[in-house]
């Protein structure tokens, strides 16, 4: 199951949280880190098509 917007946000919330935290280790940190960019990206990816969407109905 593909994961929705708003459940990337809570999960990048989450990674914010953990890498604050100061007894999350330094490898734990990168790999949160790395899987943040990931999540990034993949939100960067829905906001350009709900924006391709949205300027193709305007023009409507």
């Amino acid at each position: 199951m593909k994961k929705t917007y708003e459940q990337m946000i809570d999960e990048l919330r989450n990674i914010v949280r953990k890498i604050d935290d100061n007894s999350t280790s330094l490898d734990e940190s990168i790999a949160l880190y790395e899987q943040g960019i990931h999540l990034i990206n993949a939100c960067e990816e829905i906001l350009n098509g709900a924006e391709l969407k949205i300027t193709e109905l305007t023009r409507e």
